[in-house]
């Protein structure tokens, strides 16, 4: 006799072929109104199922997983990022847990060296100078920005995703500056012809673009606060694809209002889609709808690791995305 097919439930709508593979494979239970679980939604599943996809709108913690039920024994995230979970209770709980590393790097690159261009160029403001009308036509001294080319740009984390952009503001002639806790390999420092600064502070004060690419944790919440923030030049700019928690939300905005720091390119905010007011009406910000990652081709990698994460769990092996201790 066949053994039942794994139960599972997905939190949110998937790409199509990931959901339709899904099917074939599990017996699952898709979100098809794609509106985020609530808390008692979540709760009432996780006492359901074998296997629960969530993603980064959903939080797992202590609570909902005192709720969780027998049987389940997989948490497969629908992401990189696992601050959302409570990893170290599931573990305790018997529960394993498993992320989709190293897809979406690059793709969040493109999209964090597009920011590094478009807020010095002022390129949002002349969109909506377009938008609205109001251009009369070229004018010598209208809408200058800044060089890109020979500025110091300094990445907050020279992990995989820091290390994409590196290697493409490598190619607009950008200086590579970095901190991280420690030096990466030195081949990898020499090929992207990085200078490490064991000090943010001293880091910080130095450099023309600030790039975070950490993700949140204990450590890194608010790492850029007020005093930090006023390290940096106030010619300088920053970008943020990473995490919006790492930011101190009002302390930019007052900066960035006061011209103590030029500019902002944001697609995360530290209160998720419950954007800070005080940044949504200055010319001086990009804001973007959390889409650093969004391409077809990375959802899709996605889903197929998710996939490939559960069938291996449920043939009795270890998942190759497993969430360890030593990685929280």
């Amino acid at each position: 006799m066949a053994p039942a097919p794994v139960k599972v439930a997905v939190t949110r709508r998937l790409p199509e072929p990931v959901e339709a593979r899904m099917r074939e494979l599990f017996d699952v239970e898709l979100n098809e109104e794609d509106q985020p679980m609530t808390r008692e939604h979540l709760a009432d599943t996780m006492r359901r199922v074998d296997v629960l996809v969530p993603t980064i709108t959903d939080r797992i913690d202590a609570g909902l997983l005192s709720q969780a039920g027998p049987n389940l024994r997989l948490i497969a995230n629908y992401g990189a990022g696992f601050d959302h979970i409570d990893v170290a209770t599931a573990i305790q709980r018997g529960i394993t847990v498993t992320n989709t590393p190293g897809v979406l790097a690059e793709d969040t690159a493109d999209a964090t060296m597009a920011l590094i261009l478009a807020v010095p160029r002022r390129l949002l403001e002349g969109w909506a100078m377009l938008a609205r009308g109001e251009w009369k036509g070229w004018s010598p001294t209208a809408l200058m920005g800044h060089r890109i080319a020979g500025k110091k740009l300094g990445i907050l984390g020279l992990g995989r995703i820091g290390r994409a952009v590196a290697r493409r503001a490598r190619v607009f002639g950008l200086e590579i500056h970095y901190h991280n806790r420690r030096p990466v390999h030195p081949e990898i420092e020499a090929s992207l012809n990085a200078t490490y600064w064991e000090s943010l502070d001293q880091m910080l004060a130095r450099i023309d673009i600030l790039s975070i690419n950490v993700p949140h944790t204990p450590s890194t919440f608010h790492l850029m606060n007020a005093r930090r923030l006023k390290l940096m030049k106030p010619t300088s700019y920053i970008v943020n694809t990473a995490r919006g928690e790492v930011i101190d939300e009002n302390a930019l905005a007052r900066m960035l209002r006061a011209g103590e720091i030029a500019g902002a390119g944001l697609d995360v905010y530290e209160r998720g889609a419950d954007v800070n007011p005080q940044l949504r009406d200055l010319p001086n910000v990009m804001l973007l709808p959390h889409m650093a990652s969004a391409t077809v081709e990375g959802r899709l990698e996605m889903g197929e690791k998710v996939i490939i994460n559960i069938k291996t769990f449920a043939d009795g092996h270890r998942p190759p995305d497993q969430v360890v201790p030593a990685m929280l």
